[in-house]
């Protein structure tokens, strides 16, 4: 039996695929629930509570109060 061309029949294309060469057509599959997911996925997130993060601080808090004098390091 001969492969079937995509464009002619493309569902029996994709069972021959699914037999045939397994890992390509779930490569390919997968792939491409990735872009199809993004504007899926954050709502259902949102509707089961879960949060954004607080943002990771980029800077140190420098303390208002006087800083101590150091003594016994010398360079």
């Amino acid at each position: 039996m001969s492969t079937p061309y995509f464009w002619a029949t493309p569902l029996r294309y994709c069972r021959w695929a699914a037999r045939e060469r397994p890992a390509l057509f779930w490569s390919v599959i997968i792939g491409a629930a990735g872009p199809l997911a993004m504007p899926i996925v954050p709502p259902i997130r949102y509707y089961f509570g879960d949060i954004e993060p607080a943002p990771v601080p980029v800077t140190y808090p420098v303390p208002n109060g006087p800083r101590k004098q150091l003594s016994g390091y010398d360079d």
